[in-house]
């Protein structure tokens, strides 16, 4: 059974696999930082990979924020090793292989296809926003900012990458 996240949700915690082969715990990050928890369809698709390095242009923006991003689709490790390894990208990514976490989230689109949905979870493990589209794979990192600085009260910056199209 699919439960779909909403904001003011405790965050489910999970363990898998990223694309070192290494078990990463969501547990263990929540309290340390805030994590975008960002699931996308598929490894070296167009918007999947259009998502992946608007998240690279944007990851040193995350870490001054106090935030880790972690990617997670059903690809395989050696998918995800692969992928991370073309696009240069200095982030995790989670093997979901059987899609047990995404359910967890609810991340699925209408008619039950791997939906493009990202999550901001805060220190306490609190969802504090949810952004779903399958067709603004951009927007997804500027909402994740925007909410990023609302909750750490900082500044607002300009991300020139994360708008343009």
């Amino acid at each position: 059974m699919t439960i779909k996240i909403r904001v003011g949700d405790r965050a489910p915690t999970f363990r898998l696999q990223d694309q070192e082969g290494r078990e990463v715990d969501l547990a263990e990050r929540i309290g340390k930082k805030a994590v975008v928890l960002y699931f996308y369809p598929k490894d070296f698709t167009t918007g999947c990979t259009m998502e992946a390095h608007e998240f690279r242009e944007m990851h040193e923006e995350f870490l001054r924020h106090g935030a880790d991003v972690i990617g997670v689709s059903g690809d395989d490790v050696a998918s995800h090793k692969r992928f991370a390894e073309e696009h240069q990208l200095p982030f995790t990514l989670l093997s979901d292989a059987g899609d047990k976490v995404r359910d967890m989230y609810g991340a699925w689109s209408a008619v039950r296809t791997p939906d493009r949905i990202t999550y901001l979870i805060d220190r306490e493990g609190i969802i504090r926003m949810v952004f779903s589209s399958q067709m603004q794979p951009r927007k997804h990192i500027s909402e994740a900012l925007r909410t990023l600085e609302e909750i750490s009260g900082t500044s607002a910056r300009t991300v020139t990458s994360a708008q343009s199209s």
